[in-house]
């Protein structure tokens, strides 16, 4: 991959999407591969005046051998050094980058019983610090391409081939091939007018169909509001854009408030693995039978997680010509298949998306409407041919997809 290229996307990153200002501590999670590239991305940090920055690596194939030789209780257990590094993130708010380049099938195999319950067992010791950090700290996801991903994309390429085949698809579905910096400022715009123009809207309930069998209703709370694009940091009022890439406008729907049934348009990757060809059924708000012509049981085990699983916590509208679905393939990566077309996600609800949210607890949150869960799992539901009408408060019903694109 050219090296300007990739030292103008490592400033992207750092710039716009987690804006890291002067003095901010950064944290970097990031895979062992793409060393090269992980050093532009220091450097971006150093130069926008971080005061330090800590690079936090993970490997599936370390990660792996934890899932299948330690005891539950031990994969369970809070130690003392990681209670003090959340206590930590609370007290300084380290910005966070978080690189994505996961080989998808990288946990393939482990005991997803055993990696749901030792979840289960951190979460209620992990959750008071991350509800004290939560729309406080700068934060972005992006990715670089790892070979095992790579290929996985572009199984007819050989390895080198398929990384810097990849490479490419991710600068340009990242609008990052040439000034990326000034085309961020434009895209961010676009996305704005659309949110605008949903927000102009008082929308009751959001119906979707599609010829693939999708036939679904979703409600929304009245104090909610779309966002898209960048974000706001309420500790620091620091506008920051937690996803690179982004193509969707996105809203926390009414917990507990959705019938019907969707049928996923791509795969999902969650825990390491992929669930193919599945529909998910809605009855009461809440998710009443799944569908899965591969790994159905890891389906179960996802909603089955905690009472949250198995209600929506996100809507996203994503116009089916997006940056990400014109490459026309499938990238097994939640980050990049999420904005190719509209999804919807279970599990934790958005709570910047209420009004007054900054000054709610948790419990005042989740009693308004919105979902609380240990997961958020986007899963794409998009199709040329989706229609969605949104039923107005005041009686009207307007088409704002058709086609599979805006009709707004």
């Amino acid at each position: 991959m050219n090296k300007a290229k990739m030292k103008k996307y490592a400033e992207l990153i750092v710039k716009v999407g987690a804006n890291v200002r002067p003095g901010q501590v950064v944290w970097i999670y990031y895979n062992l591969e793409q060393l090269d590239f992980l050093t532009m991305l220091v450097k971006e940090c150093y130069k926008a005046k971080a005061k330090r920055v800590d690079v936090i690596y993970s490997n599936d194939a370390l990660t792996k051998l934890n899932y299948k030789y330690m005891k539950l209780q031990d994969l369970g257990e809070v130690l003392p050094y990681e209670e003090s590094k959340l206590q930590y993130s609370v007290d300084v708010l380290p910005v966070c980058i978080h690189i994505l380049s996961d080989d998808p099938d990288g946990l393939k195999g482990i005991d997803q019983h055993k990696v749901a319950e030792a979840r289960k067992m951190k979460f209620p010791i992990t959750k008071p610090y991350r509800d004290k950090i939560e729309n406080r700290q700068q934060w972005v996801i992006a990715a670089v391409p790892g070979k095992k991903w790579a290929k996985k994309v572009y199984p007819h390429l050989p390895v080198n081939k398929a990384v810097e085949e990849l490479w490419n698809a991710i600068l340009r579905m990242s609008h990052a091939t040439d000034e990326p910096i000034e085309a961020w400022k434009k895209h961010n715009a676009y996305l704005k007018e659309k949110m605008d123009k949903l927000n102009a809207l008082d929308i009751d309930y959001l119906e979707y169909h599609s010829s693939n069998g999708t036939d679904f209703k979703v409600w929304l709370l009245p104090k909610t509001k779309w966002i898209a694009g960048g974000e706001v940091n309420i500790a620091n009022g620091v506008y920051y854009n937690p996803n690179i890439p982004t193509e969707e406008c996105f809203i926390t729907p009414w917990a507990g408030k959705a019938e019907g049934v969707v049928h996923a348009s791509k795969h999902l990757s969650y825990a390491g693995e992929l669930i193919e060809d599945f529909s998910i059924y809605f009855e009461d708000g809440k998710v009443s039978k799944v569908e899965a012509k591969k790994n159905q049981k890891l389906l179960e085990v996802m909603i089955s997680q905690d009472e949250g699983a198995k209600q929506l916590g996100e809507v996203a509208l994503v116009p089916f010509e997006s940056s990400v679905n014109q490459e026309k393939t499938i990238f097994y990566e939640t980050l990049f298949d999420e904005n190719a077309c509209c999804h919807l996600a279970l599990g934790q609800g958005f709570s910047n998306c209420y009004e007054g949210f900054e000054n709610m607890t948790t419990e005042e949150l989740k009693e308004a409407g919105i979902n609380d869960s240990m997961i958020h799992v986007d899963f794409m539901i998009g199709t040329r041919d989706l229609s969605i009408k949104a039923h107005l408060r005041d009686g009207r019903v307007l088409d704002i997809f058709k086609e599979g694109t805006w009709a707004i």
